[in-house]
Order: structure tokens, then C-alpha cells, then sequence
């Protein structure tokens, strides 16, 4: 048994750097260790179970066999850079030949249990812990489909082809297995739980949307796009239209990248993981403004414009924004415009570069706050959707009294007044 499956690790070749996955490393090792002479039982059984931990930690539970799986999908390796920028027909036949075999032998590996530990020590009488070979979760739905041809089939070589087109629609590595990202410490950090919003669950605003919406559907195509800034009254809906995208359009290669503002100086190091990837990429900057002694708006103001290397056409800039001026002015700023001694000779200069950075946009998308007649049809639309029954006139009474106690009239008051509204009547 352990030279056959010693054999099978060493035998990889396209997936080879699955020996540095920290789960299937530590099950190497256990494999390696095993000798028909001289076997130390409690050195082996230790490394069964940093094995065990490791799948347990990593796979949240899981069976080896779904984690072996997932693996597969979100590797990096020669094939699946290759094979997210080509057509299945286009693919080197050699490689293909590889891969299937590589397939082949990740699925027997996948088979491994504690029974192939036990049969060594049979004599040994020791309580292993355990996973159920076959359990699947099969994960996010846009996974579920090719997670159940591994679980259904034995011939794991014969999925080249399925596993070549989930990397054509889905991407390689983080930008297969996350839809959203922060930019961070010149690093990409997945985001698991995101934001579930869809267009369809966004109230009024139709024609603001209607904007970002085509626009967003031009840059997936390869069409001339323009980055936008979403301006207006908080609580409007801005930063939802743009996490509504992703949700909406993921499936068509798009991808966002939210960046704090103190990143935004980095922007050239991440332009430069993006531009040679097959997805279209929106950098996000949400509820974006600067004070009047910032010098970070122009690494903004850089990428808007385009330096000397230009911004790659598979990305895009969505920045929300409360302030039409992106940059605060003061008085003071005017005042250099007189003749005072001490004030800057070109200050209207000054004054003119802080104002012109919104208009770097190529589109300016305004929501503004709505008045009371569309703050009630707002609230009248959630309440009907969750189907809350109260009279007419009750739920404006108390949306009414709800938007002068707390927020003001936006969408965002409207949902948090109807969050409390079910929750008091199921209480009730």
C-alpha cells in the first residue's frame, strides 16, 4: 500500500506543486514514513493525525476526496494558465495527455482513508479518527456541477475538458475561487461572505442605474468604457449598485477590487497582477474624498489621466463619493488669489487641480436623496415584498416619524425602518 501511494506523488507532474499544499504535504509525508520493517506505530499515528487536523482545519470537515477536488479547481499550474485564455481545441496535446494522467492519479489519492493506516498496524489496537469518503458539500453553486462529475465518476483523466472550460469561465487560482477582493499591503485578500445584493432588490434610481448598468456590460465586452463616479446623498444606493454588478455579471469574467484609500498609492503594482488576466477587473473606491492636504489624489488622478504606461483595457475605476468635489476646499484656499504677501503666486493653479479631479471621470452618475412622496413608495415596496400587513396609512405615519428620529429620508432609512417594523409585528 505505501509504495503505491508514494508512487502516485511522486508521479505528478502538471499539479506537482499540490506536494506544497500543507494538507496533502503532511498526508506525503505520513506515506513516505511507512516501512513493512521497523514501523514506530506512534510516530506514524502522530503524523496521521497533524494530517488529520490539517484536512479538518483547512477543509472545514470535509472529505479529502472534496478537498483533493477543490484543489484541482483553484490550482495554478501550466494547464490552468493556459487553459483560461484558450479554447479547449487550442490546448497542447501533450499537456492535455498530462493533465488527464495527473487527474487520474489525484483521484486515487483521494481514496486514502484511515483503513489504509490500519491495515499496516493491524495487530495495533488504536481508534482513528475519520471522514466519509463520499460527503459533499459541492460548495457555491457555481461550483456544484463539475464538484459532482468528480464525485460520480472514477475516471478522473476523462474531466480534462470539463476542467479546462470551469478555467475559461471561471479564472485560475484566488480569481476562480473569489468574486470580490480587497487590495491590501500589495496583497490580494479574498473576500468570502459577500454582499448577496442583486439589481432586482435595489428600489427606484432605475435610470441612475441604467447607466453604470451599460456601462459596466460595454467594458465586459471589450467595448470602450468609462470609469464613473457615483455622487450623491448617503444612504442612496451607490456603493449596493456597484456590489449588484458583481453579483449580477460574474459569471461573464467580471471582477471587483475594493482599495482603501490609503492603498490607493499602489495602484501601479496592482495594475501590473491585473493586466495580463483574461478577467475584467472594477477597482472600487467607496465613499472617496480627500482632505485639502492630501497628496495621495494624485496617484488617483495619474491612473484617471493615464501615465506613460497606459491603464489595461481589463480594468476599470468605480469610485462612490458623498461630495461632488472630490477634494476639500476652504476660503483659504480663495485667499490666495489676492495679493497678500505671503499667499501662493499661482493659487487659482491650485485651486483649479483640487476641483478637476471628479471630472476625470469619464461619467458622473448623481443620486439624490428622494423626497417624502418617493421615501414612502420606497418603504411601500419593501414591506410589500416581506409581505408585512399593516394599513396604508399606519406604515407612512411611522416611516414618517421613523425618518425624522433617525437618518433622514434615503433608501437606506427606509430598509432599516422596515427592519424594525417585522421585527416588532413578529415579536408581537
Amino acid at each position: 500500500m505505501y509504495k503505491d501511494y508514494r508512487k502516485l506523488f511522486e508521479s505528478l507532474s502538471i499539479y506537482r506543486g499540490l506536494l506544497e499544499d500543507s494538507v496533502v504535504k503532511k498526508l506525503f509525508k505520513l506515506v513516505c514514513s511507512y516501512k513493512r520493517e521497523n514501523i514506530d506505530f506512534v510516530d506514524c499515528i502522530s503524523m496521521y493525525n497533524d494530517f488529520y487536523y490539517e484536512l479538518m482545519e483547512k477543509n472545514h470537515g470535509k472529505s479529502l476526496k472534496e478537498y483533493i477536488v477543490t484543489s484541482i479547481l483553484f490550482s495554478e499550474n501550466t494547464f490552468s494558465r493556459i487553459a483560461q485564455k484558450t479554447d479547449y481545441t487550442n490546448l497542447d496535446r501533450h499537456i492535455l495527455e498530462a493533465t488527464a494522467k495527473d487527474l487520474n492519479i489525484l483521484g486515487k489519492i483521494s481514496e486514502f482513508s484511515y483503513l489504509d493506516v490500519k491495515e499496516i498496524f493491524s495487530e495495533e489496537k488504536y481508534e482513528y479518527s475519520c471522514w466519509d469518503r463520499d460527503s459533499c458539500d459541492k460548495g457555491d453553486v457555481t461550483y456544484k456541477e463539475i464538484i459532482k462529475k468528480f464525485f460520480e465518476g472514477n475516471n478522473w483523466g476523462s474531466l480534462v475538458k470539463d476542467v479546462a472550460n470551469f478555467h475559461r469561465e471561471n479564472g485560475v487560482g484566488v480569481f476562480g475561487k473569489f468574486k470580490g477582493f480587497v487590495w491590501e499591503d500589495n496583497e490580494l485578500q479574498g473576500v468570502v461572505s459577500l454582499d448577496p445584493v442583486r439589481l432586482d432588490n435595489l428600489i427606484k434610481y432605475t435610470r441612475e442605474r441604467k447607466i453604470v448598468v451599460d456601462n459596466t456590460i460595454a467594458f465586459i465586452k471589450g467595448l470602450p468604457a468609462n470609469n464613473i463616479l457615483l455622487y450623491g446623498s448617503r444612504g442612496t444606493g451607490k456603493s449596493s449598485t456597484v456590489k449588484a454588478l458583481l453579483n449580477e455579471y460574474y459569471n461573464s469574467g467580471l471582477r471587483i477590487i475594493e482599495i482603501p484609500k490609503p492603498y490607493l498609492h499602489t495602484f501601479p503594482k496592482l495594475i501590473k497582477k491585473l493586466k495580463e488576466l483574461p478577467q475584467k477587473f472594477i477597482l472600487f473606491i467607496d465613499d472617496l474624498a480627500f482632505e485639502d492636504s492630501e497628496e495621495t489624489y494624485t496617484a488617483l488622478k495619474a491612473i484617471l489621466e493615464g501615465g506613460l504606461e497606459s491603464k489595461p483595457k481589463n480594468v476599470i475605476i468605480y469610485a462612490t463619493s458623498n461630495r461632488r468635489h472630490l477634494i476639500k476646499e476652504k476660503f483659504s484656499d480663495r485667499a490666495g488669489m489676492t495679493h497678500g504677501g505671503d499667499e501662493e503666486i499661482h493659487a487659482i493653479d491650485s485651486m483649479e487641480e483640487k476641483l478637476s479631479l471628479a471630472d476625470r471621470f469619464g461619467i458622473t452618475v448623481t443620486f439624490i436623496a428622494p423626497n417624502q412622496k418617493e421615501y414612502l413608495e420606497i418603504v411601500e415596496e419593501m414591506a410589500e415584498e416581506r409581505k408585512i400587513s399593516i394599513p396604508k396609512d399606519e406604515l407612512h405615519r411611522k416611516a414618517v416619524q421613523w425618518e425624522m428620529s433617525y437618518n433622514g429620508r434615503s433608501p437606506r432609512t427606509a430598509k432599516q425602518f422596515v427592519d424594525w417594523l417585522e421585527g416588532e409585528i413578529v415579536d408581537k
